[in-house]
């Protein structure tokens, strides 16, 4: 998975004036809670990536 599809994900599940995720609710019809789990997962990936770049294990 690429950086940019990070982004794009990033940029789409934002949260609502109601607190709900607008990209769930435009992309599947759920009312979601943000941060929904599409956002958890690449925060989390992002996480790991800088933590492998910051103890030397990565590329």
């Amino acid at each position: 998975m690429s950086s940019d599809h990070e982004q794009a994900i990033l940029a789409a599940h934002v949260p609502g004036l109601d607190g709900m995720c607008v990209g769930c609710r435009a992309s599947w019809s759920r009312l979601t809670p943000y941060p929904c789990w599409q956002v958890e997962w690449v925060t989390s990936r992002q996480a790991r990536a800088i933590t492998t770049r910051f103890l030397g294990g990565g590329a």
